[in-house]
């Protein structure tokens, strides 16, 4: 019985010691998104991001799909897409990112064929080999911006490296039940819901509007908005770490007499009294 508690001891030791002594980097997920935009110009969109994607990966082809399943199934993509990040975070544990910025896609030869907008990708590590997959990407449209995107790249707090949860599925119902409490928020009040749970850095995009930064001012254009929210809950993931995590599902705006369907993602970030903060929202318009 004692060896066998020596060994557990020795093997937790090891592990823990070996996460202590990872390097992660969040240009490591940087390079990722440069790598799919590459892919992208270099073999078209369709093998762009079939190159990259995680055998779980999904986009919103207007509703949730497994990227493997909507890009095999379709013929070659036309026209060119650009991005770049502008945007990035790296979970402790290195096994989680994720990076935001403006897309301009054009199929068509004029200025006026051009289409803008902002994108948001999830990235997952695939531990056997140490790259990064596509697991998550969603973007909306928006008028040509009138300025450039600031850098916003950060590094993640290495004191939070340890070990992965022996009970993911515990993990798992927190972060379901952090996301449909806010749903439920929103439902009762916008203003209320968001300002209880927006991180200082958030970043709000929403169809027709160039990203939103900062809570204050994403106050102010929900205010401004007049919006009404009803969203459900579809899934939920998180980094080993416990410090990034992401959900997403579907929502029902109403803003005046007009109501629209639409997909959400949500990034999460944990603050010092491990509390999920609202890092970044994107809604993503559903055909009615």
């Amino acid at each position: 019985m004692k060896k066998t508690l020596l060994a557990a001891i020795i093997l937790s030791g090891s592990v823990l010691s070996a996460i202590a002594q990872t390097k992660v980097s969040v240009n490591e997920v940087v390079a990722a998104e440069e790598n799919l935009s590459k892919a992208v110009g270099r073999k078209g969109i369709k093998d762009g991001f079939l190159s990259v994607a995680d055998p779980e990966g999904i986009v919103f082809r207007p509703n949730a799909v497994k990227i493997n399943e909507f890009y095999s199934t379709i013929d070659k993509q036309p026209g060119k897409l650009s991005s770049v990040p502008k945007f990035a975070r790296i979970s402790a544990n290195g096994d989680l990112g994720v990076t935001a910025g403006p897309y301009v896609y054009q199929n068509g030869k004029s200025d006026d064929d051009k289409i803008y907008g902002d994108f948001i990708s999830i990235w997952r590590k695939d531990l056997s080999t140490g790259v990064f997959k596509l697991l998550l990407n969603v973007g909306e449209q928006h008028p040509e911006p009138e300025q450039d995107a600031t850098i916003d790249f950060k590094e993640a707090d290495p004191t939070k490296q340890k070990a992965p949860s022996k009970d993911p599925f515990a993990g798992k119902k927190i972060l379901t039940a952090n996301d449909e409490t806010l749903n439920h928020s929103l439902e009762l009040s916008p203003l209320a819901g968001y300002k209880e749970f927006l991180s200082p850095e958030a970043r709000f995009y929403f169809p027709g509007f160039e990203p939103v930064v900062g809570t204050d001012k994403i106050l102010k254009f929900l205010a401004n908005e007049a919006i009404n929210i009803t969203a459900q809950t579809v899934n939920v993931g998180r980094s080993s770490s416990n410090d990034l995590s992401y959900s997403y599902g579907t929502a029902r705006i109403k803003k005046g007499n007009i109501v629209n369907n639409y997909n959400y993602v949500r990034v999460w970030e944990a603050d010092a009294n491990h509390r999920w903060n609202l890092l970044l929202e994107i809604f993503s318009t559903v055909e009615n």
